[in-house]
């Protein structure tokens, strides 16, 4: 389990030597056999014993959809559990199981985490339709201005606010984004909406065919990686992604460019939360509520924002050394985009209000904080 440090409690090792045993008689033989499978036998208890007694007072398993090489695995929810479980001076163990290996599709995880079947998981909040419409905010085109940092540091604050009436059964640990929609296309150059007419565009949620709508092409709904045979079967055209999917799924070599606005501009983007079970978590004593609430700060938002848009950085160089061209799209350019998608934000506000949810004040507050925390980095 990964809440014990490597080579140290519950753990013996045991090295065997060589003995010399001529003349020794092969009765004596079998009776230093027995006596040695009954050492054996006691080490064996005593280091049951010791893991048992060493056993960490609170554990917990913390699940999820990608596989142990991604990047949010290794570079983000690693570092989180292991500087918990440090903190607590072994008392918290987390254990991180990757890929879905617990059973069940990525859209089940909130509920998983609901009904007990695991303690904690890291989710896409798109993915459970319907049931985090105030965080979806964030997924808008004009609040990802070009730093995840700035985004995650206004989930955080607005979360003790309205964003924290979503999560029914569960507490938010920490929320982000990753570093929003960017466009990849196959073949077509793109510096306009109307370059997009009639295209076929893979969308990763409900709000990303809303953007693609207003911008004239078809939304293609497919997994991110069903995205390369999407690509390499002529099934889309293109698709709305981040640059840190480029590496994994190879994006580079299904597509000749890379499109995003200005100063890192994009297209809406996603949004994910660490969640863990309400009864588990209100059940924790103080002291280990608040090494949990230590790790997972405004520090942390921040650097996880950092950790992403560092993943975009390595993701389009990776493109453009494949030859890949990155197309950044002037300001004149780039407001022809905001333009076309500005009903996108209008189509939101409504559906909110519809539900008794002030969607405009969401949406001001979203993009102030947002531009406030930009300014202040």
């Amino acid at each position: 389990m990964k809440g014990r440090t490597p080579g140290t409690q519950g753990r013996f090792t045991l090295t065997r030597t060589k003995t010399t045993l001529e003349g020794i008689k092969m009765s004596a033989i079998r009776k230093l056999g027995a006596a040695l499978g009954a050492v054996i036998a006691v080490a064996g208890t005593a280091v049951a014993g010791t893991t048992t007694a060493y056993a960490a007072e609170f554990e917990f398993k913390l699940h999820h959809f990608l596989g142990p090489k991604a990047p949010a695995h290794r570079l983000m929810l690693e570092p989180w559990a292991q500087s918990i479980m440090e903190a607590s001076g072994g008392r918290i163990a987390i254990e991180i199981f990757p890929a879905m290996s617990l059973g069940g599709s990525p859209p089940q995880l909130p509920r998983q985490v609901r009904d007990g079947v695991v303690d904690m998981a890291w989710i896409v909040n798109a993915y459970a339709a319907g049931q985090f419409p105030r965080t979806e905010v964030f997924e808008l085109p004009g609040v990802h201005q070009g730093s995840s940092a700035a985004v995650n540091m206004a989930m955080e604050t607005m979360y003790d606010g309205e964003l924290g009436k979503d999560f029914k059964g569960v507490v938010a640990l920490f929320q982000h984004v990753h570093g929003g929609q960017a466009i990849h296309m196959a073949d077509t150059l793109v510096r306009s909406p109307a370059d997009l007419a009639g295209m076929k565009i893979r969308i990763p949620s409900r709000t990303g065919a809303w953007v693609v709508e207003a911008l004239g092409a078809s939304p293609v709904k497919t997994s991110v990686g069903e995205i390369p045979t999407a690509l390499a079967k002529k099934v889309v055209d293109g698709a709305l992604i981040p640059f840190e999917i480029i590496p994994p799924l190879k994006i580079h070599e299904q597509t000749r460019y890379q499109i995003e606005g200005p100063g890192g501009k994009r297209l809406g983007t996603t949004s994910f939360s660490v969640v863990i079970n309400e009864d588990r978590w209100n059940g924790l004593p103080d002291d280990v509520r608040k090494i949990f609430e230590d790790a997972s700060g405004s520090e942390w938002h921040a650097k996880v924002g950092e950790i992403w848009d560092g993943a975009e950085a390595f993701g389009i160089k990776m493109a453009t050394d494949s030859g890949n061209e990155h197309v950044q799209l002037s300001e004149e350019e780039w407001a022809a985009f905001e333009t076309a998608v500005a009903p996108v934000v209008g189509r939101w506000i409504a559906e909110m209000n519809e539900k008794g949810i002030d969607g405009q004040a969401l949406y001001d507050q979203a993009v102030e904080l947002v531009s406030k925390n930009m300014m202040s980095n």
